[in-house]
């Protein structure tokens, strides 16, 4: 039986093709019509071949103007108003309130994903003040506000932007199992970390690269790879020229972002993200699949992955001496120790993060949005 639309809207195009697709098969099969709300990129064209109609939607995730966002506001209620969905879907700050705040405006039923706090939460000031406003007010009426983790679901609950029924958790995005597996490591390369995300400040970017300045001054062979975007649509980007210039010194390898990640999630010895906060780090729980130790920074979602000593090391946040610390501990462990963290990793994401949780609860939390809908 054919339901829906259900508008699935994010801050990139990309983001709904890596990590939302085993969702959107889900409700595919469960008789509805997904539509995407999204920026065009180069994934867009890839959204209808996964039978997912496409609209675009201009979103500047850097821009802090009201114009802008007026603007942005009037986009969502006009494209809702054409597609005329049965339910909204939203992630990623921008369409979480302005998405949110059109659907309202409409009628639509509406379900959040707080996927992490971002610049405005960790940075605090003014800008943090007017975005919690405005959260309270767009998730007034939601009928359930998933988190990716247990702190940052308490911290919305604490500053009354969400009441107690409303919150639930998820384990981030979920984690095909089949697809990402463990993998044998190629032969004759030498000991390698691997950084794997949008080239972010936030992202603890300074303190790894002058983690790997320690690192290499004791050990000039072991390399340090960085896989992602660069020059993000952020404040906090790290502009391509300055990553060069980590190159040029030697510091790190780039790697330009790449769909499948696993080729060199294998090639590497340790999984690193040195982030000042997170919601649930989806490249800890990829290197955790494929059985790779990790290092992570001891805060919110970071350490809802990591158990320090069991699958990993944490270190403090924003502290690159202790993060350096922390790789040279990593390195000097024997082999079979470190594949055991890594055994430990891969079996705690199967029992933890498999992605039908996150598919079950989603369909569960629909069709009680759904049903709730229906009797007003």
């Amino acid at each position: 039986m054919k339901r829906g639309p259900i508008v699935l809207s994010v801050n990139a195009s990309w983001n709904i093709v890596n990590f939302r697709s085993e969702l959107i098969r889900a409700l595919q099969q469960h008789g509805f019509e997904v539509v995407a709300l999204a920026p065009e990129d180069d994934h867009s064209a890839r959204l209808g071949e996964m039978g997912v109609p496409f609209h675009p939607i201009r979103i500047d995730s850097q821009s802090v103007s009201p114009f802008n966002d007026a603007r942005l506001i009037k986009a969502y209620h006009a494209a809702l108003r054409e597609i005329r969905p049965a339910l909204f879907l939203g992630y990623t700050i921008k369409p979480n309130i302005y998405g949110s705040l059109a659907a309202q405006r409409l009628g639509v039923p509406t379900i959040n994903n707080v996927s992490g706090l971002g610049t405005a939460f960790i940075r605090g000031g003014l800008l943090g003040q007017v975005v919690t406003t405005l959260y309270r007010i767009a998730f007034r009426r939601s009928a359930t506000v998933f988190f990716q983790n247990a702190e940052d679901l308490s911290l919305f609950r604490d500053r009354r932007i969400v009441r107690s029924e409303q919150a639930r958790l998820l384990p981030g995005s979920g984690i095909d199992l089949d697809h990402f597996q463990p993998r044998l490591r190629p032969d004759g390369k030498p000991f390698t970390f691997l950084f794997v995300g949008r080239f972010l400040w936030d992202k603890g970017i300074a303190e790894y690269v002058d983690a790997a300045r320690q690192v290499r001054a004791n050990h000039p062979e072991i390399r340090f790879q960085m896989l992602g975007f660069v020059d993000a649509p952020n404040r906090t980007a790290v502009a391509r020229s300055q990553v060069e210039a980590w190159e040029a010194e030697g510091l790190i390898d780039y790697l330009p972002p790449r769909d499948d990640v696993r080729p060199f999630v294998a090639g590497a010895d340790c999984i690193v993200l040195p982030s000042y906060r997170e919601g649930l780090p989806r490249t800890l729980l990829e290197g955790a699949a494929m059985a790779k130790p990790l290092i992570a920074t001891d805060v919110p979602g970071c350490r809802s992955v990591v158990t320090h000593g069991e699958n990993g090391l944490l270190c403090r946040v924003r502290d690159a001496a202790a993060l350096a610390d922390a790789m040279e501990q990593l390195l000097a462990m024997p082999i079979d120790e470190r594949a055991a963290m890594g055994a430990r990793g891969r079996a705690r994401v199967e029992v933890e993060f498999g992605h039908q949780v996150v598919v079950d609860r989603y369909l569960e939390a629909i069709e009680a949005a759904l049903a709730q809908s229906a009797v007003r």
